[in-house]
């Protein structure tokens, strides 16, 4: 599926947690995590589970460096 998104990042799920109307999931990138929320229905459709191989895509009008 084509996406204007540049930003993306192979990951791996590490937790999902459902609620009533939305899902936390987070994704484990090398030694980093990246934390998504998304509503319940999205995660079940994606039948998302620890474990799963994903792309996080970040589409955003911020997005904050700090140098080391």
């Amino acid at each position: 599926m084509p996406i204007s998104a540049r930003n993306q990042i192979e990951g791996k799920v590490s937790e999902v947690i459902l609620g009533d109307i939305m899902a936390h999931v987070t994704v484990r990138v090398g030694k980093n995590q990246v934390e998504s929320v998304i509503t319940r229905k999205s995660a079940e459709q994606l039948n998302l589970k620890k474990g799963d191989k994903v792309k996080v895509i970040i589409k955003s009008t911020e997005v904050m460096l700090q140098k080391d």
